[in-house]
């Protein structure tokens, strides 16, 4: 099993994300088999959300020829986009905007009316895309809990956070970030699109918007439209799909059943394949009584017997 450490500067998310999958990094690299670590592959994430375990296979796997990344989400994709192709003019924004919102931390009426007004430039979407990516940031490091959240309109409803004076612009990860992303293909669109690069010896992680425990515990809500049980749904179809093609996948998702022991949605959905239930620690809850351990699913297609080989 690879021991996750840092050596020198190895680039992290650079925005907090809900169902962040740091914790799970140990338990992603078990599943992995040995025939993809030890030669070249294709990488590819259709739902990259923060990117914690793209920058980590990246940082970890030296030999992969290709990765690419993929999501839904407009303003998180050309963040992307952003750091890869103009990192340090998109530093130059946050370092003063640092400096800005920092010299109001005893103001707090002047430091809500420049939180809203960045917000609201936000949400107007009328920026150019550096300026658009600063105010992504800028918004994620000073709201309230790091949420990303919108509404159906696509506009960013999350408010103010208490931070007295967050860190704004962490240019070394930054750095870090935009190095790692020059090997990297980036999309904005459906999932599925993603097919179209795989080859042989590909590998698929899928990170999806989690199937809500309960009505008032979705984190879903990362675009305007929603990822509802139909899309669960037709996931599950394309990893059938991925599957006869003869390419490997591990898929994270929340487990239901250790809400509701009834509730065999993804036992169902996926009965085909391997499922493993690991310890993860959900952080993202505006009641911290709600926040700690429980179990998500680990699935993936691998061979049952190296499966159960290393999930003991």
């Amino acid at each position: 099993m690879i021991k996750i450490e840092t050596i020198n500067m190895r680039a992290k998310p650079f925005i907090k994300w809900a169902g962040g999958k740091n914790q799970l990094l140990n338990e992603i690299d078990n599943v992995i088999p040995v025939e993809i670590k030890e030669t070249e592959f294709t990488y590819i994430e259709p739902f990259v959300g923060g990117g914690a375990v793209l920058f980590w296979i990246l940082q970890t796997y030296p030999n992969i020829k290709k990765a690419v990344i993929n999501d839904i989400n407009t303003d998180l994709i050309n963040a992307y986009k952003t750091i890869k192709e103009n990192v340090e003019d998109l530093i130059l924004i946050l370092e003063k905007w640092e400096k800005e919102y920092h010299l109001l931390a005893d103001k707090q009426d002047k430091k809500k009316e420049y939180y809203y007004s960045k917000r609201e430039l936000f949400n107007s979407r009328k920026s150019d895309k550096i300026t658009q990516t600063a105010l992504f940031v800028f918004l994620n490091r000073t709201c309230f809990n790091g949420l990303y959240r919108v509404n159906r309109k696509n506009e960013f409803n999350v408010p103010i956070g208490s931070y007295k004076k967050p860190m704004i612009c962490d240019e070394d990860n930054l750095r870090a970030v935009n190095k790692l992303l020059q090997k990297v293909i980036i999309l904005n669109g459906d999932f599925e699109q993603t097919l179209q690069y795989a080859e042989n010896n590909t590998l698929f992680y899928f990170d999806p918007p989690y199937k809500p425990l309960s009505e008032t515990s979705s984190f879903n809500s990362y675009a305007k439209d929603e990822f509802d049980d139909n899309e669960q749904i037709r996931l599950a179809k394309f990893c059938e799909k991925l599957d006869l093609l003869d390419y490997h996948w591990i898929l994270s998702n929340s487990d239901v059943k250790g809400k509701n022991p009834n509730d065999n949605f993804f036992d169902d959905l996926y009965r085909q394949f391997n499922i493993k239930r690991v310890l993860a620690r959900r952080n993202i809850n505006s009641n911290p009584n709600k926040r700690g351990e429980l179990t998500e699913l680990l699935i993936t297609n691998i061979a049952y017997e190296k499966f159960m080989s290393i999930a003991q």
